[in-house]
């Protein structure tokens, strides 16, 4: 129970729900408190954590504030977007094009995720999504010896990581390519094993680490002014990955 959207939650803690989770997300993406949020959203800081720790139901007013308050869309908070592709917002009237430095092309890769490599597989080319992690000079992700993505040893890769956000239609993109090899090397392996943010979605014990070594980062973001926006600052993962700095403003498109 609570005393609505002004009281304390009270009784026994339960699991997060799909809503909270995406709510401490969100509002962690924006590099924002819970006190910051609250404030936005006409409600108190202990109600937004029970929403964010406790399998809430908030009303539609309260929703719309949340999602006002985290610059979203309600349905993006509940998961309504959830199994669609992303970038289904139309485009800005205004959209802003960046190009990004290496460094923030850096800060941006090791914070981790999902990232999308190219490879050819039996003369076609092809796109694998994988996990990837950043580790010194490399950007390396885990698979099957027999996979798809293992092609990429001994050639040429491109490895593409973005973020969409359908409620703005606004985003980044960032583009690693480099010669990729797979890692035998005790110590690099040791390395990445200890840098590894996650264990690949998929499961499957998928134990072989490929690694790219970059040569050329470039990175794209569109901003789209007269939004609210903050720039987020980087968590304690967005070091200096040390990796190479050239770049090719015409590489990304």
């Amino acid at each position: 129970m609570t005393d609505h959207e002004t009281g304390s939650p009270t009784g026994p803690a339960l699991e997060p729900s799909d809503l909270g989770r995406r709510v401490a997300l969100r509002r962690q993406q924006l590099g924002l408190t819970r006190e910051q949020v609250a404030a936005r959203a006409a409600a108190a800081p202990d109600y937004l954590r029970y929403v964010e720790e406790q399998p809430a139901t908030p009303g539609m007013g309260f929703m719309l504030r949340l999602a006002e308050a985290l610059d979203t869309s309600v349905a993006e908070l509940v998961g309504g977007t959830a199994e669609l592709p992303a970038g289904l917002g139309r485009a800005a009237a205004r959209p802003e094009v960046l190009v990004l430095t290496v460094q923030e092309c850096r800060e941006l890769l090791a914070t981790h995720g999902v990232g999308r490599v190219a490879v050819t597989v039996a003369d076609a080319p092809a796109v694998f999504p994988v996990n990837y992690t950043v580790a010194g000079k490399l950007v390396a992700y885990r698979t099957a010896p027999d996979a798809g993505p293992a092609a990429a040893a001994g050639h040429e890769a491109a490895l593409e990581v973005d973020h969409l956000d359908d409620a703005f239609s606004a985003g980044w993109s960032v583009l690693v390519v480099g010669p990729a090899h797979a890692v035998t090397d005790l110590d690099e392996l040791l390395t990445l094993e200890e840098n590894a943010y996650t264990a690949p979605w998929v499961g499957g014990g998928r134990r072989q680490w490929i690694a790219i070594r970059p040569k050329r980062v470039t990175g794209r973001r569109i901003r789209v002014q007269g939004s609210r926006r903050r720039s987020r600052t980087p968590g304690p993962d967005a070091a200096d990955t040390g990796m190479d700095s050239g770049v090719d403003s015409g590489e990304h498109a």
